[in-house]
């Protein structure tokens, strides 16, 4: 038995529908990832910066921004060329 051009579309649909739903999970899941290798990196750059940080322990997030300003603004190629 064939089936009727209504249940073709009918199930072409509900095939649509699952590829739509498979479409939104591997999407979830490639920003997971992201969001994941994000975090990661973020906390090893954090442990290297706090690595040359004398006493890191003792500053809050405010002191340590300026003291990382101060250390890349000297160090700056645009800051060095105004200088000369």
């Amino acid at each position: 038995m064939s089936k009727t051009k209504l249940e073709r579309i009918a199930s072409v649909e509900g095939k649509i529908a699952q590829l739509e739903n498979q479409r939104k999970q591997l999407v979830q899941q490639q920003k997971a990832a992201e969001r994941k290798a994000r975090t990661k990196r973020l906390i090893e750059r954090g442990a290297i910066l706090e690595s040359f940080i004398p006493n890191v322990d003792a500053l809050d997030n405010e002191q340590v921004k300026g003291l990382l300003q101060q250390v890349f603004q000297r160090r700056s190629p645009s800051a060095e060329t105004a200088n000369t």
